[in-house]
């Protein structure tokens, strides 16, 4: 797959949009809007952590641990439908900071899906993510930040993800980030940023 869009309208997205329909009691329409707008915007605060090197360095390492090796994706329905959804919570921490729930409301408003729904599918879709990026880090032998950027930024089309982070997070439409410390969070600026992404996954204090 070339990028996020070949992904949603894969077998594989078509059957995560059936899967969350289901687990959440949405239609399959609302449950294709939250994903298509929640899976770049998951991406896009991945790729401004990318900005540090410490963020570039931890998911990386996470991505090439072994557990985000992309089995997940061969059996998403099992997944899903098992209810663990704590790893996902657990990346939602330190990718959004204290954003979290500035992005639940950001893709309510854009999607029109309740945000005790979103809230519920954000952590489903993390670890579908890490595992995504874990398998497209192998197959294209990426091994440092720079390699990494450049894959996010050709998954996401350029500067889609950003522009669709920007979007979920801005809540008046005047274009402009509403939390001022917003993309600094984001950005893995602050401590809960991607830098600290491996002590989340692997229970390091």
């Amino acid at each position: 797959m070339s990028g996020i869009t070949d992904l949603l309208n894969s077998d594989m997205g078509k059957e995560l949009v059936s899967s969350i329909s289901q687990k959440t009691g949405i239609d399959a329409s609302q449950a294709s809007k939250v994903v298509s707008s929640g899976l770049p915007a998951l991406m896009g605060a991945m790729q401004n952590n990318l900005s540090s090197a410490e963020g570039a360095s931890g998911l990386l390492s996470a991505l090439t641990s072994g557990k985000h090796d992309g089995s997940i994706l061969d059996n998403l329905g099992g997944f899903l439908n098992g209810g663990d959804f704590s790893d996902g919570s657990k990346i939602l921490g330190h990718v959004l900071g204290g954003n979290q729930d500035t992005m639940v409301q950001g893709l309510s408003s854009k999607t029109g899906v309740d945000s005790s729904i979103i809230s519920k599918i954000l952590p489903m879709l993390a670890p579908i993510v890490m595992g995504y990026l874990g398998k497209q880090t192998k197959s294209k032998g990426v091994s440092n930040g720079s390699d990494l950027s450049g894959m996010l930024g050709g998954l996401l089309g350029g500067a889609g993800g950003n522009s669709m982070l920007t979007s979920v997070l801005d809540q008046n439409g005047d274009g402009k980030l509403d939390v001022s410390d917003a993309m600094s969070a984001l950005s893995g600026k602050k401590k809960g940023g991607l830098g600290g992404l491996l002590g989340g996954l692997f229970g390091k204090k």
